[in-house]
């Protein structure tokens, strides 16, 4: 599959065992071999699985459906590397505030015809601009693993993850530099909209 250029639009779904759990559409910084970096605008409307209620789902359960209903509440830069698993999503206002890092631990990203796809792994680990950092979520790991939704190994590997990332954001490495927290998009980017068989 050939690399996207700048400027493309992708679709990046989450899936539960082989169903697409949320898609989100993005548009292509980069796709590299080292690394991929998108950026999604404030507004973007994306997909999101619901109960039978209608109401948002944290974990899956029966008879879950995708409504695509949800709109980006910030805009994001977003970084993904082969191998890696976990992606840094820097998030900014809408004057354009550096908000922090979003540290969403994830398989690595898995390349499909119209984007990318990964496994949510739950934890996810939130570093404030002057790199101060909590985690979050920790207790819905924990429901999947008495779910049988994550082994406790798998779990384990999950905060060993989350461990490193902390290390990382501490110490400044890239992206926690700040090196990227003055960019902005092309202002001639298309704002993403998900295509014709996203939910397949």
């Amino acid at each position: 599959m050939g690399r996207w250029r700048p400027g493309d639009v992708v679709v990046l779904r989450e899936r539960w065992r082989g169903r697409v759990w949320a898609a989100r559409p993005a548009v292509v910084v980069r796709d590299e071999p080292e690394v991929r970096m998108f950026h999604v605008p404030a507004g973007t409307r994306y997909a999101v699985a619901r109960g039978r209620d209608g109401s948002p789902l944290a974990l899956p359960e029966d008879g879950w459906t995708l409504a695509h209903d949800a709109l980006a509440p910030e805009r994001v830069l977003s970084f993904a590397w082969p191998g890696v698993a976990h992606a840094v999503l820097l998030r900014f206002d809408p004057a354009d505030r550096f908000l922090g890092w979003y540290v969403n631990l994830q398989s690595p990203l898995e390349a499909t015809p119209i984007g990318f796809d990964y496994v949510d792994h739950l934890l996810d680990v939130l570093v404030a601009p002057d790199r101060t950092w909590r985690l979050q979520d920790e207790e819905l790991l924990e429901e999947a693993v008495r779910r049988g939704l994550f082994s406790p190994a798998q779990a384990g590997a999950v905060r060993d993850e989350a461990a490193r990332v902390v290390r990382a954001a501490e110490a400044g490495r890239p992206p926690f530099d700040g090196s990227w927290t003055r960019w902005r998009p092309d202002p001639a980017w298309p704002v993403p909209t998900l295509p014709p068989g996203w939910d397949a």
